[in-house]
């Protein structure tokens, strides 16, 4: 039985390395940077997430249950407490037991939620130490407080001088920012500038909505347009990104980490998003001294004069968000956790 061979383990004083990774299965972002920060772990860590096995992906993958079936809402969040646990959803409770199921096999070390605190309080109620990546904004909900309570690391892909991220968390002194994340390399020095605008929408598009294209080429007519979002998705858009001259993104933490990667100057428009999660990191870039024009929206007169202005920034500025070596210091932190456990 496994149990048997779990405190076989034990009592040979085999204390050999077991991770597992949580990831959130919305939006792209969560899982770029679980495959970033794996490549840097020397443990063997296995990923657990309601999203299939992606191909970068080198250790175990379990794909857990769906966990929105429910037919009840009127208390998923259990009186405040949580975020999700709606009643009655057979797919919380087999994905629930998938993780316990794990947990009593594989005897973990370490568990890094990102993100749910859901999923970190069952590990940490299996006696499993918790790293939760911490996300921007304003995460002082008792839900996010008590993620945060019970982890024994909390990392955050922003760097240390970003300062007001987790806006008034009382976890916030807690946290070990690493820098930002990008699953692409950093460009020192970055390829030549370009009379390109690369805009990144995101998922859902809103920037395309909000400005067609058609009336941006219009305004700025000496500018070549590009868009990657809805509609016109790129598994790599790296190529995009370098070549840019000025990149028009929302807030979105992997979109920037990107950006500052390639070294890129860029015009920054926040998108709603939870727990002000973007409004608070724009505000963030905008009283820093990245290379970035944080905008409401984008204007509908002026457009070729804010390019050139913001093409002027000097994207190397970006260094200090983004270094190259987040993913790195985010993994020798779990480790740490892991080998203490």
């Amino acid at each position: 039985m496994p149990t048997k061979t779990c405190i076989a383990r034990w009592l040979a004083g085999d204390r050999r390395i077991v991770i597992g990774y949580y990831v959130h299965h919305h939006g792209r972002g969560h899982l770029h940077r679980a495959v970033s920060i794996a490549r840097e772990l020397r443990e063997d860590v296995t990923g657990l997430s309601t999203l299939p096995r992606p191909g970068l992906w080198t250790g175990d993958w379990i794909q857990l249950d769906p966990d929105d079936r429910a037919t009840r809402l009127d208390d998923a969040t259990a009186n405040g407490r949580l975020h999700w646990a709606p009643f009655g959803d057979p797919g919380i409770r087999n994905r629930a037991a998938q993780l316990s199921a794990w947990f009593e096999s594989a005897a973990p070390t370490a568990f890094v939620s990102d993100v749910s605190v859901e999923a970190a309080l069952l590990a940490r109620l299996h006696g499993v130490p918790v790293v939760t990546v911490a996300l921007p904004g304003q995460r002082t909900d008792p839900a996010h407080d008590l993620g945060f309570g019970i982890s024994t690391a909390i990392i955050a892909a922003w760097p240390p001088d970003a300062s007001g991220m987790l806006a008034d968390s009382a976890a916030a002194d807690r946290v070990s920012a690493v820098g930002a994340i990008s699953r692409f390399p950093v460009l020192d020095p970055p390829a030549p500038a370009t009379k390109t605008v690369l805009v990144l929408s995101g998922a859902g598009g809103a920037m395309q909505q909000a400005f067609p294209l058609d009336a941006a080429r219009e305004q700025a007519p000496d500018w070549t347009w590009e868009v990657l979002g809805l509609g016109n998705w790129a598994d790599q858009p790296w190529t995009h990104i370098r070549n840019a001259g000025v990149i028009v993104t929302h807030a979105g933490q992997n979109a920037l980490a990107e950006v500052a990667a390639a070294r890129r100057p860029a015009i920054v428009i926040p998108q709603e998003r939870p727990f002000d999660e973007q409004l608070t990191t724009a505000r963030v870039l905008a009283a820093g001294p990245w290379p970035a024009l944080v905008l409401d929206e984008l204007p509908t007169s002026g457009l070729a004069e804010l390019l050139d202005r913001a093409a002027a920034l000097d994207g190397t500025a970006w260094a200090t968000w983004n270094d190259g070596g987040g993913a790195a210091r985010a993994a020798r932190i779990i480790e740490s956790v892991s080998r203490a456990g």
